[in-house]
């Protein structure tokens, strides 16, 4: 049974992964980089809009849907007798320690402080200036593992 479903549940993660490793290469390298050119309380005013608008159903099932068939084959894929079982639960590491653990751990709570702020304080400003810097720069880690875990379920895919 497991070995007939791996490969259905390993393309949905594959494509879950892609989706998201694009969603956050947009992100690095349009979107954080045009917010730094506005004035600060205007950027940091659209990225607490972002932070709201993205937690929808679409989103989320994207990030937690991926996440979920991920754990399932980490847990599945070794009892499958499939060949390329190891790329897969490589893959399945990548996606929720690279993207689910630090959007956990780092991103979630620095969106958070942000949201928490105001933006036309010198303080908002502060946070802002640093919340460009860190959470650019983690978003860069989880477009990387995003992809790493990509190509690691495909390469198992393709075993």
């Amino acid at each position: 049974m497991i070995a007939t479903v791996l490969p259905v549940v390993a393309l949905f993660g594959v494509i879950g992964s892609g989706l998201m490793a694009g969603l956050y290469l947009a992100f690095s390298t349009a979107v954080m980089p045009a917010l730094r050119r506005v004035r600060p309380a205007a950027g940091m005013e659209a990225m607490q809009q972002v932070n709201r608008v993205i937690l929808n159903p679409l989103f989320l099932l994207v990030f937690m849907g991926t996440g979920l068939l991920c754990l399932l084959l980490v847990i599945g894929a070794p009892f499958s007798g499939r060949p390329g079982t190891v790329w897969i639960v490589i893959g399945g590491l990548l996606y929720l320690v690279g993207n689910i653990g630090l959007t956990m751990v780092v991103n979630v709570p620095m969106n958070n402080r942000l949201d928490a702020a105001n933006p036309l304080t010198d303080q908002g400003a502060a946070i802002w200036a640093d919340f460009l810097r860190r959470w650019t720069a983690w978003n860069h880690v989880r477009a990387l593992a995003c992809t790493a875990a990509t190509a690691a379920l495909t390469v198992g895919l393709w075993s």
